[in-house]
């Protein structure tokens, strides 16, 4: 009885404390880097009244010290972001921070270039309090080059270089501007293919290598954008399913001549262009050329002194091939280390330099995640990977020699979740761990996971933010289901505060279940599941099938289809709880976003007499609507399967839904556009069918900002307390 009453003196959450200014999760670094000469970590912290505005620290390894390295707001006190930044923010996920969200080391360490609202600063180590701004006008994308000779960056969708040494500035490109845009990533490539710059520094400073796309024949959206008090008519090229995509060309150019010569990317012009990378020599380039249908995939050599070209690579499917890691090319051999899913799962494989396969570095009944670093000298390549448990991610180190390719060694030990930064020369990493009743701690461990130091031990002490809710901290279960066809699902439950087993709760059951995310992961999470577990509800979520970070066999079931797979393994898991002796399986609800939103609106199509109500956010309702590298991805080009996409929306199915709905979205969305909802609300009006909607003036995908993010979350509460409340 004494361990499950609630002390006295516990406090439960509230919305306003978890999307307040104090960040809950205590001091927790975010961008956090190892300095080239290992003396330094830096990170981007919050302030401890505004969790939003960004500084960035330095941490002293030697000393053990931590102090702010730059003030944000000494360098700006008033930000102003163009509409091109807030729309790269949106795509990168950090439209709700302030201040630096981001920052490089100079190759020497001495030097920290800093880009904030449009300008960028320079910061010499030695004086950090005289930062020198080197270029301003609404720049993007800044970067010191390899050597340090170069800062470059894009500025009116060109791109330009700024020589160190002379101060002088100089514009490399010349026709960006209109629908052309140079050393820029497209908007299907930031929003899908993790591709976040337009442009690769050869090692040597010698060229850039560049991306440059046309998107002329892209169709141009009118759209409205409905503030609080006016509308803004928006043109977006927006590249819907079965819409013409960019142009894409790729090209050299040299910082000191600038000279461009074209890279010839072959005879068919509807493709993607992946990325683009370096071999050490600088002599020879390498990208990655992705078909319209998303089912081949080649890695291309070119000798960039005379631009002859060589296929190292083509990877096919029969559903897609994904975007995953970059070529790694190894200093010191002849050969370089290679990601592919052609054994159905995610595994490393050494090539020589003319594309012959050498060996698997890693292989078996497992896959990694991503390759983090490479000691070439103790010929060791380190790997993240759930291979001990698909809900925990560890750090692995693999042979080079593909000797230990079924047997990698755990480096880091502590169940969880662990995210991992190595310095360069993977000797050291950073290692940011949490579980579900630990906020994130930093530490510096040497290669082999032994402790070097804490760098934001973040105790969960009594001095911490989130202390005095420590009491009424609800605990993850985790735990497996079986899906139609076999295969093992995962899912996470809390329990309601206080929990009496001779009772039954009401359901909060979240979802997204798109593919490429994760939701079920044993790690710091969301503390509005933590609120509605405080507030008496059972808290669940599932990962169906189609989620990331498993099997090919897993993912590849909702190709041809989205929502019928997803839809039913979440009703398993729907069934499964209802069964339970302390749930009340009249009151199951549904609440998801985005991909999550198209997710809640399927399931209660499909089983509104087993889920009481439901609340869609930003949702996808007909995917002709949605980009077309995603879409097409899954359900293929409209035209050739026209049955798939009708089955895949969400109008196909609404005349089961039957349930209280509660739909929400930001008015002004350019990822999930607001005609998704508008062309929703004409399908259920069209039917009769009675809903409670919000909207949001101005609000993009995220509904970001302390007020508006405290408004959602009291909105969907609201809403489940009225509709899951017991009857009497």
């Amino acid at each position: 009885m004494t361990l499950t009453a609630l002390p006295s003196h516990a406090e439960k959450l509230s919305i306003e404390n978890i999307y307040g200014s104090t960040s809950l999760a205590g001091p927790a670094p975010r961008g956090l880097k190892v300095s080239p000469d290992g003396a330094r970590v830096t990170f981007l912290r919050g302030r401890e009244n505004d969790q939003f505005q960004l500084d960035l620290w330095e941490f002293n390894v030697h000393d053990k010290s931590t102090r702010m390295l730059v003030d944000s707001k000494l360098l700006q006190a008033n930000e102003e972001l163009s509409d091109q930044e807030k729309a790269r923010r949106e795509r990168e996920r950090t439209a709700g921070l302030r201040g630096i969200i981001s920052y490089s080391w100079s190759p020497d360490g001495k030097q920290i270039l800093v880009p904030l609202a449009g300008d960028l600063y320079l910061i010499d180590l030695a004086h950090t309090d005289k930062a020198r701004k080197i270029a301003s006008g609404n720049v993007l994308d800044a970067k010191i080059s390899p050597k340090g000779r170069y800062v470059s960056f894009v500025r009116d969708q060109n791109l330009f270089v700024f020589n160190l040494a002379s101060g002088k500035e100089s514009q490399l490109t010349k026709d960006g501007g209109g629908t052309i845009h140079n050393a820029e990533a497209e908007f299907v490539a930031q929003e899908e293919m993790a591709q976040t710059s337009g442009y690769w520094w050869a090692p040597d400073d010698s060229q850039i290598a560049f991306k440059r796309f046309d998107e002329s024949q892209v169709p141009n959206v009118k759209r409205f954008e409905i503030y609080a008090n006016h509308t803004e008519v928006i043109e977006q090229r927006y590249p819907y399913a079965g819409a013409a995509n960019v142009q894409v060309a790729l090209a050299v150019v040299s910082p000191d001549s600038g000279a461009i010569r074209q890279i010839d990317l072959g005879a068919e012009k509807d493709i993607y262009l992946v990325r683009a990378d370096w071999m050490n020599d600088a002599k020879h380039l390498t990208y990655q050329r992705q078909s319209r249908d998303q089912k081949q995939l080649d890695l291309v050599a070119v000798d960039v002194t005379n631009l002859q070209q060589q296929t190292l690579i083509s990877e096919t499917s029969r559903t897609w091939v994904a975007v995953l890691d970059k070529p790694y090319f190894l200093e010191h051999g002849k050969s370089f280390i290679w990601t592919s899913e052609r054994s159905g799962r995610k595994h490393l494989y050494l090539y020589d330099l003319q594309g012959k396969l050498l060996h698997a570095i890693s292989k078996g009944e497992w896959g990694i995640d991503n390759l983090l670093a490479v000691d070439e000298k103790s010929g060791l390549a380190y790997v993240a990977s759930n291979r001990d448990a698909v809900t925990d991610k560890q750090v692995y180190a693999l042979a080079l020699d593909g000797s230990k390719a079924e047997q990698p060694k755990r480096i880091t030990q502590a169940d969880g979740w662990h995210d991992i930064q190595f310095s360069r020369q993977a000797n050291v990493f950073i290692d940011t761990w949490s579980n579900p009743d630990t906020p994130p701690q930093v530490s510096l461990r040497n290669a082999d996971g032994s402790m070097l130091t804490w760098i934001e031990h973040n105790e969960l002490n009594s001095q911490h933010p989130y202390a005095k809710f420590r009491d009424a901290h609800v605990p993850t279960e985790f735990g497996t289901l079986t899906a139609e066809d076999g295969q093992t699902l995962h899912y996470s439950l809390r329990k309601p505060l206080n929990f009496d087993a001779g009772k039954r709760y009401p359901v909060f059951l979240v979802v997204y279940g798109g593919p490429g995310a994760q939701t079920v992961e044993r790690k710091w999470g969301s503390l509005f599941d933590q609120y509605m577990a405080q507030q008496g509800y059972v808290v669940f979520r599932l990962d169906n099938r189609g989620s990331a970070r498993r099997e090919r066999r897993f993912t590849d079931v909702i190709y041809g289809e989205l929502g019928r797979h997803e839809v039913a393994d979440q009703v398993a898991g729907i069934d499964w709880l209802a069964k339970q002796s302390f749930v009340d399986a009249k009151r199951i609800g549904v609440f998801g976003w985005s991909y999550g939103g198209f997710m809640s609106l399927r399931l209660l199509s499909a089983a509104s007499d087993k889920i009481a109500a439901g609340v869609s956010v930003a949702p996808v309702t007909d995917w002709g609507l949605y980009d077309s590298h995603y879409t097409e991805q899954f359900i293929r080009h409209p035209k050739e399967n026209a049955a798939g996409y009708q089955q895949s929306n969400v109008f196909a199915h609404l005349g089961g839904l039957r349930s209280p709905l509660l739909l929400v979205h930001g008015m002004a969305d350019d990822n999930v556009l607001f005609s998704n909802s508008t062309q929703l609300i004409d399908g259920l009006t069209s039917r009769g069918i009675l809903f409670d909607l919000m909207t949001y003036p101005g609000a993009k995908h995220g509904i970001s900002g302390p007020a508006n993010q405290k408004h959602v979350y009291r909105t969907i509460e609201a809403f489940f307390k009225r509709q899951l409340a017991p009857k009497p």
